[in-house]
């Protein structure tokens, strides 16, 4: 029988995320450094920050001197550290100026895997691993591949590597084919293969037996209901599409002929560690750890990992160890902390001790002695010194963080600093009782309290910085040189940054979309694309993947809990089919039609979502991303539906043009996507749903190019009668903060601790309204620009150009001496995926596609920030860093 640990703190009712007041991110304060997802950060013990990427995964040496970590978003693979001196000794990539050269730079969620005498190193890859050598003074050479061959379209995947006790053989968990292999460490030839549960991931060895956690869980049955994971149909729930079951597979590796035994756990279980006859497994979406009495092969012992009594889920327990002296430690890595209980056997409860800080997000946990050394996934935040210009999201970080384990008077001592670090505070989610009050304000102080505001509209944008579109707003913290897409390119964002406020301390969280995505509709990024984003083969945009959902939900199905309707126009739907025709330069053309004469489109797109619950509020008919697809497209799609049928509670949209890489020139792409958001707001507020309705504006990231502040701050907008009007508002806030407030606008609870830690924007509203509409303002430039092929219906003519404003691209043309190397860059950009019906966000190298844009931006004329030359696109600084998607 499980026995529940519940964690209270109690003594801690310190401010939330209101606490920031105008503090930046990057910046220090008394509280520690502020990082872009509502926290602080100042760990305890000694920390060394890693300049090569995030850390997905690492491993002590068996003597206990050097500390391997497989990284991703940076300049290596893999990275080698001293630990003694807390310093890199050598990197390993495909990056011409790493230490040693490998051909793939791809790593798994687990490992790298030292052998028991510490003579080898297996890091995991997408179909095998690389087997180095480890010299006399820690470093490695002879890379040689062990290939784990592809089963049709699943890649191996690997997950977690254990060696046999004799080191003779490798037990590998193949993550994308379900299933655990033995590989002769001499000569990597697959020696037996056994069948496990959905997603294998960690594992430990107990004796002849292998213990293995399924992140999946069990195969499905009969009568289940099923989502699909990687090809896999797995249990998961009807409508939040989220994984039902979670499982441990025990293997018998000394009897071939044993049947392979399951253990049920907590969902999502994650890092597998076995001491002293137990196995503690990290159920990460339960936020639990299962303690596994190996003799009885059965839970004896669940110890809850919820430090905040507000919140039940969210803190992601990921990583655990024991310590010598009856210490059981766990990573939490969404709350950057260690839980730290005193645990005796597996069957006396384990009794918990309190909270150490770390770094952003702890992924890995280990002693070596009496040291405790933490890996942290995310480091400082994205302040990798990349260009001297500024900052992008993917100048990631990593970092190791180290201490002796305190008294536990100490640990008890810094529990409250990590609370206030995360703003956790008593009574931080109120609901009202009965019907609550009668007196409606714009953003109520208790959830079902009433709203000035019952419908809402979220618009997603794609990937800009504060900097590229409003950089040139002198009101604001903006740099104009970094300025994309100024006023002439985006006249309507200035408009109503202008009208309803300017927004200049706002943050975006994610690196990349798989991850900015999540933070919009689930109020985090789930440990399993945390995990993922070494290589992201499994999935990349979670949308259709079960591993991916929170168990709590979504903010949609939130807001049907709360008794609120729903539409969706394309957001977090994965599913589309275009008809033949429907090219960029017939759907513009369409476009005009529709304007002009209400007819319905001629070339209608199916669309769907692989979650239940979103698919029943998908409005048919609008487009995902496509950069083929004009923006102002779809916004004639949904202005047919709110004209017929009005909207709902809750509207989400994905206009994600602003992207750019479509066939016509970035700049013009950037004007559609302004243009369709001003011809919306234009039509909501002259409706009759004005009065009670409020517009957010937000990019999903802010990865595609650099800000001189943070590469995570992002424009946003807020678009009312009930919004603050002509200010400039350098409050901290981020997107958690905005899925906060229209939480606490409709009712609706928080998904778990982030977003129920988070301040709402109430500052951002006034209780005195102003029903003055907005007039969508004409682009200022040319839709059409760049094209290579212009409409049947004619070139878009686009209205002058303000004098007073940076001037934007009138041309597309190439200077003669630039033609050479812009056919390079056309060369690679057929590549990408960007358009079409199997266009990818995020497909493309994240700086080659920066650059890409910058030269469309500036006539092929300019270098990008920071540089002195125009480059092509193998020559790009930061080019040998893979993609989201693509490795190439």
């Amino acid at each position: 029988m499980g026995i529940g640990v519940v964690l209270a703190v109690t003594g801690t009712a310190v401010a939330q995320t209101k606490q920031f007041g105008t503090d930046q991110v990057g910046q220090t304060t008394a509280n520690g450094q502020v990082i872009s997802s509502d926290q602080y950060i100042a760990p305890y013990g000694s920390r060394t920050v890693i300049n090569d990427g995030k850390i997905m995964s690492s491993s002590v040496s068996p003597d206990g001197t050097h500390l391997a970590a497989a990284v991703t978003d940076g300049d290596a693979a893999l990275v080698i550290m001293d630990l003694g001196t807390g310093q890199v000794k050598q990197r390993v990539g495909t990056n011409a100026a790493d230490d040693l050269r490998i051909s793939n730079s791809s790593v798994g969620q687990e490992g790298p895997t030292y052998s028991p005498d510490g003579s080898q190193l297996w890091l995991g890859q997408t179909d095998g691993y690389t087997k180095f050598t480890v010299n006399a003074d820690g470093t490695l050479s002879a890379p040689k591949t062990v290939s784990i061959p592809a089963d049709g379209s699943k890649h191996a995947l690997v997950g977690a590597a254990v060696f046999s006790a004799d080191g003779s053989t490798v037990y590998s968990a193949v993550n994308g084919q379900n299933r655990v292999v033995a590989i002769d460490a001499a000569t990597g030839t697959i020696k037996q293969s056994w069948a496990v549960g959905n997603a294998p991931r960690g594992m430990a060895m107990v004796g002849n037996r292998l213990y293995v956690s399924n992140e999946g869980g069990r195969p499905a049955k009969a009568g289940d209901t099923t989502i699909n994971s990687y090809g896999t149909q797995v249990p998961a729930d009807p409508d939040t599409g989220a994984t039902t079951t979670g499982t441990v597979s025990v293997i018998d590796v000394a009897d071939p002929s044993a049947t392979v035994g399951s253990i049920g756990v907590g969902l999502h279980p994650t890092a597998v560690y076995a001491k002293n006859g137990v196995v503690f497994v990290t159920n990460t979406a339960d936020n639990n750890v299962s303690v596994i009495d190996t003799r009885k092969n059965k839970v004896v012992q669940t110890i809850a990992t919820q430090p905040w009594p507000e919140a039940s889920v969210g803190y992601e327990p990921d990583a655990v160890t024991l310590t010598d002296d009856g210490h059981l430690l766990v990573t939490l890595g969404r709350a950057n902390a260690v839980a730290v209980y005193r645990y005796k056997s597996a069957q006396e409860p384990a009794s918990y001790v309190g909270l150490l800080p770390t770094d952003y997000f702890p992924s890995e946990i280990t002693t070596v002695g009496k040291k405790v050394v933490v890996s942290n996934t995310r480091g400082i935040d994205a302040l990798r010194p990349t260009n001297s210009a500024g900052h992008g999201t993917h100048d990631t970080t990593s970092s190791l963080t180290q201490f002796t384990l305190p008294y536990d008077s100490v640990i008890r001592s810094q529990t409250a600093k990590v609370f206030k670090q995360n703003g956790w505070t008593g009574g931080s989610v109120t609901v009202a009782k009965g019907k609550g009050n009668k007196k409606a304000v714009p953003v109520p102080t208790r959830l079902g309290d009433a709203s000035t505001i019952k419908h809402v509209f979220l618009i997603v944008k794609e990937n800009r910085t504060y900097d590229q579109v409003f950089g040139d707003m002198p009101q604001g913290n903006g740099d104009p040189s970094l300025t994309q897409f100024g006023e002439n390119v985006t006249p309507n964002q200035h408009a109503l940054a202008e009208q309803f406020g300017l927004y200049d301390n706002t943050y975006d969280i994610g690196t990349n979309s798989a991850e900015g995505h999540n933070w919009l509709m689930q109020a985090d990024d789930p440990e399993y694309t945390e995990s993922s984003a070494g290589e992201y083969q499994r999935s990349y945009d979670t949308e259709n993947d079960a591993l991916g959902h929170q168990k709590s939900g979504f903010i949609w199905s939130g807001a049907q809990a709360a008794g609120k309707s729903v539409k969706d126009y394309g957001e977090f739907q994965s599913i589309e089919s275009k008809p033949a025709g429907a090219t960029w330069q017939n759907l513009y053309c369409d476009t005009k039609n529709m304007q002009a004469t209400g007819q319905k489109t001629a070339y209608p797109i199916e669309t769907g979502s692989a979650i239940p619950s979103l698919n029943k509020v998908s409005v048919p008919g609008f487009p995902l991303f496509d950069t083929s697809v004009p923006d102002i497209y779809k916004e004639q799609i949904w202005e047919q539906d709110f004209e017929k049928n009005g909207p709902a509670n809750l509207n989400m949209f994905w206009l994600s043009n602003d992207h750019t890489g479509g066939p016509a020139n970035a700049a013009a792409q950037v004007a559609d996507n302004d243009l369709a958001v001003g011809r919306m707001v234009d039509k909501i507020s002259h409706s009759k749903y004005w009065k009670d309705s409020a517009i957010f504006v937000v990019e999903d990231d802010s990865q595609a190019g650099l800000d001189h502040v943070d590469g995570h701050r992002a424009p946003i907008q807020i678009i009312s009668p009930w919004a603050q009007r002509g200010t400039v508002d350098s409050r901290y806030y981020s997107q958690i903060t905005m899925i906060r407030t229209i939480e606490q606008i409709l009712g609706i609870q928080p998904m778990n601790q982030k977003d129920s830690a988070a301040t709402p924007m109430a500052t951002a509203f006034t209780k005195k309204p102003n029903y003055t509409p907005f007039t969508t303002l004409p682009n200022r430039t040319s839709l059409t620009l760049g094209l290579s092929t212009q409409p049947t219906c004619g070139p878009d003519t686009p209205a002058p150009q303000d004098a007073k404003a940076a001037p934007a691209p009138t041309s597309a043309k190439v200077p003669a001496d630039k033609q050479a190397l812009a056919d390079k860059w056309d060369t690679w950009k057929s590549k990408q995926h960007l358009t079409g019906p199997n266009a990818i966000a995020d497909y493309a190298n994240p700086a080659q596609m920066d650059h890409f844009t910058w030269y469309q931006t500036h006539n092929w004329k300019t270098p990008y920030p920071g540089e002195n030359k125009i480059y092509t696109p193998n020559d790009v600084p930061g080019a040998y860093i893979p993609s989201a998607e693509n490795d190439g």
